[in-house]
């Protein structure tokens, strides 16, 4: 295909700045379609009869694989360039929500809200933040991260509220219709403007003033990807980042992201106002991780992400007991926790290029970040099994805080050895 000419820049102005800004509003999309069957639980609850713990597999199943495609998409976008992967993606979200509006049995649900659009979404997930900011910039590379994983994350949550009076007034199809709409909205901006490497524009990394041109991989994307796990699952810091990882999903996305709304509905908060819920902390994550890109530019990522883990443990066995204070007690707990909801990716990704370089920090993030998603889908499950055989989520909300202060004491262990080690040997592309 060839390549569309994007328009002119101001010639102070680094053209990374808008590969940024496409790209967060594609994570800030995606992660919204990823997230939409949490306010579609009590609907379809109400109108197939089907338990939360049904439903939960299916949401298991969605966030599982939006994990789990991470590091094949980024072998992807090696071999096919950010344009046309992005738009493939965009293009599988638009037809797998479309296509629920039409559902009536369990196992359609998990083939369409699962299968589909968590393979979809999977594309156009944090790898991609992370491979963006390793290819277009040179210098303050965290701060990008921490804003477009926060993008990522938001965009779990400021849709809801809106998505939820959607279903409340025009019934949940409109909210399939809704967001299959807004995703194609979305192909013709990244096509026009979205571009793979600074080199193509004859420009440097931001930051830099020397030409680095990047590669283009011609390895079988599948091939790439699990010779990366290979190199992990060999080394210490592999499966410390990825255990820490799998705590942080278990406990946002698997947990929060997903049972919060229900677990508001069981004391008697309408799901409009627990979505706003979820909003508040979509804009204080915003806030929060756009600062932890900061703070992992200039301290120790390994404390960072200590002291992530430790106050979100904290905020998660308060919880429960929030639900006593009224809402404004939640309104509490939201503020504090969406500060820390996923500011734990930059300190992580920075962690993962120093233990694998950085040519394949985005892909070995990719098998982290998978592991981020196995938590948050057995979370999901677990979860929704809880509140139906006990019908409350308080052994949940209390196990999760405490796995998080035991992620807080592996993240300190990151990156300490008792001896010097070789470094390991870069991936070709």
């Amino acid at each position: 295909m060839p390549s569309l000419v994007p328009p002119a820049v101001p010639a102070r102005f680094h053209y990374a700045w808008v590969v940024v800004a496409i790209t967060f509003l594609v994570l800030l999309v995606g992660a919204g379609v990823r997230a939409t069957p949490s306010v579609l639980i009590v609907p379809w609850e109400q109108e197939f009869g089907w338990s939360a713990a049904t439903i939960g597999i299916a949401i298991a199943i969605n966030i599982f694989l939006y994990g789990m495609i991470g590091p094949f998409a980024v072998a992807i976008i090696e071999r096919f360039g950010l344009r046309l992967s992005v738009c493939a993606a965009l293009v599988v979200l638009a037809a797998g929500t479309c296509a629920t509006s039409m559902m009536r049995t369990p196992w359609q649900m998990m083939l369409l809200w699962g299968i589909v659009v968590g393979s979809g979404s999977g594309m156009v997930a944090n790898v991609l933040g992370a491979t963006v900011a390793n290819r277009w910039f040179g210098q303050r590379r965290g701060l990008v991260l921490g804003l477009l994983t926060a993008s990522s994350a938001t965009g779990q949550l400021v849709f809801l509220p809106v998505l939820a009076h959607l279903a409340a007034d025009h019934g949940w199809r409109t909210v399939s219709f809704t967001v299959a709409a807004g995703t194609l909205v979305l192909v013709p901006l990244v096509m026009l403007f979205l571009r793979d490497r600074p080199a193509d524009l004859g420009l440097p990394r931001y930051g830099e003033t020397a030409l680095t041109p990047t590669p283009v991989s011609t390895e079988n994307p599948a091939r790439r990807a699990l010779r990366g796990l290979g190199m992990g699952l060999r080394s210490k810091d592999f499966w410390l980042l990825g255990g820490t990882f799998f705590i942080c999903g278990a406990s946002t996305n698997g947990l929060i992201g997903t049972h919060l709304i229900p677990a508001c509905f069981d004391h008697g908060i309408p799901e409009v106002r627990a979505a706003g819920l979820l909003a508040l902390m979509g804009i204080c994550d915003l806030i929060g991780t756009t600062a932890s890109g900061w703070l992992t530019d200039r301290y120790d990522s390994r404390k960072l992400l200590a002291w992530y883990y430790a106050l979100r443990g904290l905020s998660l066995i308060f919880l429960p007991y929030s639900f006593d204070l009224s809402f404004y007690g939640l309104s509490l707990f939201a503020v504090f926790y969406g500060l820390d909801w996923i500011a734990t990716v930059p300190p992580t990704v920075n962690l993962a290029g120093k233990a694998f370089g950085e040519q394949n920090a985005a892909l070995m993030f990719g098998w982290i970040a998978a592991m981020h998603q196995i938590g948050a889908a057995s979370a999901a499950w677990l979860a929704g099994v809880t509140r139906t055989e006990t019908g409350t989520y308080l052994g949940a909300f209390v196990a999760a805080g405490i796995l998080c202060l035991v992620a807080a004491m592996m993240a300190l262990f990151v990156g300490r050895r008792p001896e010097p080690e070789p470094a390991m040997r870069p991936l070709p592309a």
